[in-house]
């Protein structure tokens, strides 16, 4: 008997915009325009963030109200639905419950694991906690000894540990330097490319 299958993917970039994108664009504070697809450390990335934050007073409402404003990406909202009428679709992201809720609604409220955010009591972003160190693989292996088949997607450095424990790993839209030097996942473009490969892996 075929294994059910448990779709996990990544959130920014691959169905929502880089929140931190958007954030450095509206704030004007080019240091936090860095993400995953940068910097391989994700600690060091998060330092560099917070310290930015720190220096120029941004606080966690100033950031909810800029992710309020966001939209899903074309054609994500349709992919995702179409995806959970074929397999057990969750979300598995380095974004933060405090940031996430506007984009949840706008998708439906899909099932997300991600990592939560400190704040003092002036609402400035002070820390943040990992649900568990590389988290992402974390799940997917849970998924597995749960015995179900899992097919990951991401596009970062921050995704390559859940890629390589599925059972069917790809990028989709990878920044150059993370195709260069993930080569051994396949590359996805459009979320034609990812229903297709969930085709493939319901009837293997």
């Amino acid at each position: 008997m075929m294994k059910p299958l448990i779709l996990a993917l990544d959130l920014e970039g691959v169905l929502v915009p880089e929140i931190w994108v958007a954030v450095a664009r509206q704030t004007g504070i080019e240091a936090l325009g860095l993400t995953t697809r940068d910097e391989p450390d994700y600690d060091a990335l998060m330092r560099k963030r917070l310290d930015a934050l720190d220096r120029h007073g941004v606080r966690l409402s100033d950031i909810r109200a800029i992710i309020a404003e966001l939209e899903p990406l074309p054609g994500a909202s349709r992919f995702l639905a179409a995806m959970r009428e074929q397999a057990q679709a969750v979300l598995l992201s380095d974004t933060f419950y405090e940031f996430a809720g506007p984009l949840m609604r706008k998708l439906d409220w899909p099932t997300l694991f991600c990592n939560s955010l400190e704040t003092d009591a002036d609402g400035r972003i002070v820390g943040y906690r990992l649900r568990k160190p590389d988290g992402k693989r974390a799940a997917v292996q849970a998924f597995q000894e749960l015995r179900f088949a899992v097919v990951a997607v991401g596009d970062s450095y921050n995704d390559t540990g859940m890629l390589a424990q599925a059972d069917v790993g790809l990028l989709f839209q990878p920044s150059e330097n993370v195709r260069r030097d993930f080569p051994r996942f396949p590359v996805t473009q459009t979320y034609g490319d990812i229903e297709q490969a969930v085709a493939r892996a319901l009837t293997e």
